[in-house]
């Protein structure tokens, strides 16, 4: 998927939502642990109840690896049946890799090749040669790593060399001559909010992909006010407010309701930036 069919989709769905897959097996519904395999059995059940609602999943890798093979086969699984069932979906593989060159081409080829993900989060701090053997697939994205939403965010990512540069800005501007904004987006937390407008300094462009949104309390509104272009150039995450949303059998219900709420109240800043008919 190419940055103008992405944009094409946050139009026709009016959302850029991106529905995080953090699929824990200690939450989800207990009556779920009987299936052959209850974290695809749950994941199934999420995407076919908001799918309708967003334009991007994220599976996180941490969540699948915590269980061994049984997860990374749910993984798959998981990836395999958006890719049969929902083709307009951006599915990204929330990984966060990055290492010397040829682990990194292992990656990749791990990533692209098999799983057949369309993007993958990739840490920066190795430098370039950790990052190039994810770009080698034109038709793939590189999601790096600039603002996290986390708090220790600011242990690194803030501080300042003697040019009063501060080290995201410094991975911005040097990574933008690996990959133009058709191939590589970054990660911005939602919890940064005005800090959105320095990131547009330098990316001006750039999609990023934004998690923070619901449960660490990240404001939607903020990352529109603050980040959004002409295109959009957002897909928001949220993970648990969503899936987690309910532990009973109407656990999809409940995630189908609050992926609704989050859309509905994305529709209203497209239509205020013109990327959507403001009528409709």
């Amino acid at each position: 998927m190419n940055k103008q069919q992405l944009f094409e989709n946050i139009q026709k769905k009016q959302s850029f939502l991106c529905v995080g897959l953090d699929t824990d097996i200690k939450k989800i519904p207990q009556h779920l642990l009987q299936e052959e395999d209850p974290i695809f059995a749950f994941n199934k059940a999420i995407i076919d109840a908001t799918a309708d609602f967003c334009v991007a999943y994220k599976p996180n890798l941490a969540f699948y690896e915590s269980i061994g093979v049984k997860g990374l086969m749910a993984f798959e699984k998981t990836v395999e049946y958006i890719r049969k069932n929902y083709p307009d979906q951006f599915i990204i593989a929330d990984a966060k890799r990055g290492d010397i060159g040829n682990t990194s081409e292992m990656y990749a080829r791990s990533f692209f090749d098999y799983m057949k993900v369309d993007a993958v989060t990739v840490a920066p701090y190795m430098g370039e040669d950790s990052v190039k053997p994810f770009l080698i697939y034109p038709e793939k994205w590189v999601i790096l790593l600039a603002l996290t939403s986390n708090k220790g965010s600011h242990d690194f990512q803030m501080m300042e060399d003697a040019q009063g540069e501060r080290l995201f800005e410094k991975v911005l501007k040097t990574s933008q001559k690996w990959a133009t904004d058709e191939q590589m987006m970054y990660v911005v937390g939602a919890t940064q909010g005005k800090m959105f407008v320095d990131i547009r300094k330098y990316a001006p462009d750039h999609f990023l992909l934004v998690p923070g949104v619901g449960a660490q309390g990240g404001s939607l509104k903020e990352v529109a006010q603050y980040g959004m272009t002409d295109q959009c150039g957002l897909l928001v995450n949220s993970s648990r407010a969503i899936i987690y949303a309910d532990k009973s059998a109407s656990f999809a219900a409940a995630a189908r309701s609050e992926a609704q709420k989050v859309q509905q109240e994305m529709a209203v800043y497209l239509a205020e930036k013109r990327i959507i008919n403001p009528k409709k």
